[in-house]
């Protein structure tokens, strides 16, 4: 095999282990992360708080990741390590 199938089924590897363990670690934090953006929202939301005026995003801010989305990314990441880590068996 030469050098740059090596890496790129290594960077296979990486990637997929990286969207595993992102996703795992989204869906272990959700309590903490909820509690924090309660804490923001009613820290913007406060009479005379200077950030209050600045919420320039039309995107809303996620409390939690969610849930089934996170649990699919797993499972793709999941593969996608197995499949990387079987091709450089081969």
């Amino acid at each position: 095999m030469d050098f740059y199938g090596q890496v790129l089924q290594e960077l296979m590897v990486a990637v997929g282990a990286a969207l595993l363990v992102a996703n795992v670690r989204a869906l272990m934090h959700r309590k903490a992360d909820r509690a924090a953006v309660a804490e923001r929202t009613v820290a913007r939301a406060r009479p005379g708080s200077p950030v209050r005026g600045y919420r320039v995003s039309e995107n809303p801010e996620y409390a939690v990741a969610p849930r089934v989305r996170s649990i699919t990314y797993a499972l793709i990441g999941f593969v996608v390590m197995i499949w990387g880590i079987a091709s450089l068996i081969n």
